[in-house]
C-alpha cells in the first residue's frame, strides 16, 4: 500500500511539473469524485457494522462459513440479488465478511450476484429490454453466480 501511495505522489509531482493547470484540475476533479463516493461508502459500513454487532459471529459463520454448503450459497445469492450496493463498496465489504468467518466461495457468490443480478432494479431494466430479456438475464446471472461459487469451492477444496 505504501508503494502505491509513493508512486502516486511521484506521478502527481511529475504531472505538476509538466502542466500545473491540468494537474490541479485533475486533483480537484478527483477530490470531488471522492467526496461523492464517501457518503454511500460510510453509510454501508455503518449499516454493516450494526449488522455484524447484532449478529453473533457463530451465526454468521454457521450461515455463510466454509461449512454452510449450498445453503450459504443461496443466502449469499439472495442477499446479493436484492442489495443495492455500489461496486466500489463490495470489496471492502467482502474483506469485513471474510474477517468475520465468511468463506471465499460464499463471498464470490455474494459479489457476483451483487454486480450481476438486480431484483430491485428489475423494473427499470424491464423498461429498456422488456420483461423477458430482463428476467432471463437475471436468472442466468444468478445461476452463473452459483456456478462461480462452486468453482471457488473446488479451488478451496470445500467440495
Amino acid at each position: 500500500m505504501e508503494e502505491l501511495l509513493f508512486l502516486t505522489l511521484i506521478f502527481l509531482l511529475l504531472s505538476f511539473v509538466f502542466n500545473k493547470r491540468k494537474t490541479l484540475l485533475g486533483v480537484k476533479m478527483g477530490l470531488k469524485m471522492f467526496m461523492n463516493l464517501l457518503p454511500p461508502f460510510v453509510t454501508v459500513l455503518i449499516i454493516l457494522s450494526f449488522v455484524l454487532a447484532l449478529l453473533p459471529g457463530e451465526l454468521l459463520e454457521k450461515l455463510l462459513g466454509a461449512d454452510s454448503g449450498i445453503t450459504g450459497f443461496f443466502i449469499a445469492a439472495g442477499l446479493g440479488s436484492v442489495a443495492l450496493i455500489p461496486g466500489f463498496i463490495s470489496y471492502p465489504l467482502a474483506a469485513v465478511l471474510l474477517k468475520n468467518g465468511v468463506s471465499y466461495p460464499v463471498i464470490s457468490v455474494f459479489i457476483t450476484t451483487l454486480m450481476m443480478v438486480g431484483i430491485v432494479t428489475l423494473p427499470i431494466e424491464k423498461n429498456f429490454f422488456g420483461w423477458r430479456v430482463a428476467i432471463i438475464r437475471n436468472v442466468l446471472s444468478f445461476i452463473g453466480a452459483l456456478i462461480i461459487g462452486a468453482c471457488m469451492a473446488l479451488i478451496w477444496g470445500l467440495l
